[in-house]
């Protein structure tokens, strides 16, 4: 792993006032409630809209000639546009972790009772899934916490083969994700998130978690109960930056050293959609 891939998260200075005064964070209550972002998503999905895509792809770097050729109707619409055929490959090996998306990648031990402190934000499994059942399943297995920018490709696929349950839809204040939000409140914990239970080929019961982030509001899943291959497209974000979360249960991944030491230092390591971040546990 090339050490020139791990990155420091950076934090927005514009977003400083809403969660270093006092004045902010009052607006902040207005700003993260769900309602906020619903007006936001009408507008969003208007073709109004669309006089904002030149200036987003200006300023966020936008890889443009990766998209699909084609006329936008919303600025939405351009947010969750699809690549072009063989803009990501997925890594044809079996026993390969695969990258479920466009992000920055950062990999963590679940032990017995841990407290996850990831860029000030702390919580714990069962808190994120509300179903301490569940999250005791994965006491000694790995999360992995794929964070998206807004410039960032936001599809993101099936990460093995098998078979999914229903969609759990757990609401919540909208926050950002990005790291600044995390020194006054526990951004996961805190914010509006859709998972389900993977029964996978390769990897076994896993969870993939979809978080929503400040005027997303909108996580669009594809499936409810539905068999899935590799690589298959699982859902999309609408406007903003995002996070996908995967929980995996003891012994069945193994993850690079590397990567592992660099997340506990609070580095990220930037991934495509698609590519090998780690592999099926051996006797797996």
């Amino acid at each position: 792993m090339k050490e020139n891939r791990y990155y420091k998260p950076e934090v927005r200075s514009d977003l400083r006032f809403y969660y270093d005064t006092a004045v902010g964070r009052f607006l902040l209550k207005g700003l993260t409630r769900p309602g906020l972002s619903k007006v936001a998503g009408r507008f969003l999905d208007s073709r109004a809209s669309r006089r904002l895509i030149p200036r987003f792809v200006k300023k966020n770097h936008i890889a443009v000639e990766e998209a699909e050729e084609r006329e936008y109707s919303s600025f939405n619409d351009f947010f969750a546009r699809r690549l072009k055929e063989g803009m990501r490959v997925i890594d044809p090996e079996p026993s390969t972790l695969i990258s479920p998306c466009d992000s920055f990648l950062s990999v963590f031990p679940i032990e017995k009772e841990a407290r996850f402190c990831i860029k000030n934000s702390t919580y714990t499994v069962a808190s994120l899934l509300q179903d301490e059942a569940l999250a005791a399943t994965f006491e000694g297995g790995y999360c992995a916490i794929f964070r998206l920018t807004v410039s960032d490709y936001h599809r993101y696929c099936y990460f093995d083969a098998g078979i999914k349950e229903e969609n759990v839809v757990i609401s919540g204040k909208l926050h950002t994700v990005n790291p600044i939000a995390g020194e006054k409140y526990r951004i996961y914990a805190e914010n509006s998130r859709e998972y389900t239970v993977l029964h996978t080929e390769n990897f076994g019961d896993a969870v993939q978690m979809e978080v929503g982030a400040l005027l997303v509001g909108k996580i669009c899943n594809l499936h409810q109960k539905h068999a899935f291959r590799r690589g298959e497209e699982k859902g999309y974000f609408e406007y903003g930056g995002s996070t996908v979360i995967l929980l995996l249960p003891p012994g069945r991944a193994e993850f690079d050293q590397t990567l592992l030491e660099r997340s506990r230092a609070g580095f990220e390591k930037k991934v495509k959609m698609g590519e090998a971040v780690g592999s099926r546990a051996e006797g797996n």
